[in-house]
């Protein structure tokens, strides 16, 4: 099989059975996940899910989101620091490295992220989700009217993808002097681990490496980037702007805590594993 980042060929890693339920129960017609390595940039993928048929993994889709939204169940989905997801972009915007005047949720879910920048830094960032419907609000946008933003935000996709082109879509909505803002796990090698805990979600199926991730931000042309540990967010920016360095900085003195790391090229910050 073909890495999807780089194109080189990969070797089968290691396979996982579910076992916790309702996981289990929604993984029962599917069986085992076989997952494969890309020899050259270490990326991971299940080759189990890209072979689904495309309602079938619509439905798997349907079937965690609408469980792992409930508050109850929110332990078991690795949901994302939305506070600090919410403080890191007014950071940012406030000190112009990103446009908020401009943006979308991609892959938002039920809106989260959004409800939290409307209510408490009166903000507003309309959202898109394939899986999710519109809830009347306002916010959801039509697929037919996705458009180009200066700040794209995905916090719940790139684990998630079967096939090269979803990653391209969500990048081609950024405009040429934009930022595509990242929630994910990139570390310096997977895991050979069924157990690890970012594929407890049946719905994780794309897993990045520090090297997969710099060539894809060379591919398409990003200049460099932000990390935050805090809201757990990778931060591309096409644009290699003199003063981002010195704002950031500036911005880390100012609350007197490291909150951003920046780099040319991509902020191989996950080094331990």
């Amino acid at each position: 099989m073909k890495c999807m980042i780089c194109d080189a060929d990969g070797d089968y890693y290691f396979s996982k059975t579910y076992t916790e339920r309702p996981f289990s129960d929604f993984m029962s017609s599917i069986g085992k996940v076989d997952y494969y390595k890309c020899r050259q940039c270490g990326f991971v993928w299940s080759g189990t899910h890209q072979s689904l048929p495309a309602e079938k993994w619509s439905e798997l889709n349907r079937q965690f989101h609408h469980y792992i939204e409930n508050p109850a169940n929110e332990t078991k989905g690795n949901q994302p620091p939305y506070a600090e997801q919410a403080m890191m972009l007014a950071l940012l915007g406030k000190n112009g490295v990103i446009r908020l005047d401009n943006m979308v949720d991609y892959a938002a879910g039920y809106g989260t992220l959004s409800n939290v920048l409307a209510k408490y830094y009166d903000l507003e960032l309309p959202i898109f989700d394939l899986y999710v419907k519109n809830d009347g609000s306002g916010r959801y946008i039509d697929p037919s009217n996705l458009g180009r933003y200066k700040t794209v935000i995905n916090s719940a996709m790139f684990e998630h993808v079967l096939r090269r082109s979803d990653l391209d879509f969500v990048h081609d909505m950024v405009d040429h002097d934009g930022a595509l803002v990242i929630h994910t796990v990139v570390c310096e090698r997977v895991p050979n681990d069924p157990e690890w805990f970012y594929l407890r979600p049946p719905v994780h199926t794309a897993f990045h490496t520090n090297r997969s991730m710099t060539i894809l931000m060379e591919q398409w042309g990003y200049r460099a980037s932000l990390y935050c540990p805090q809201a757990k967010c990778w931060v591309l920016l096409r644009d290699e702007c003199a003063h981002i360095g010195e704002t950031v900085a500036s911005i880390n003195r100012e609350l007197q805590t490291t909150w951003f790391h920046y780099k040319e090229g991509f902020v191989d910050y996950w080094k331990g594993f």
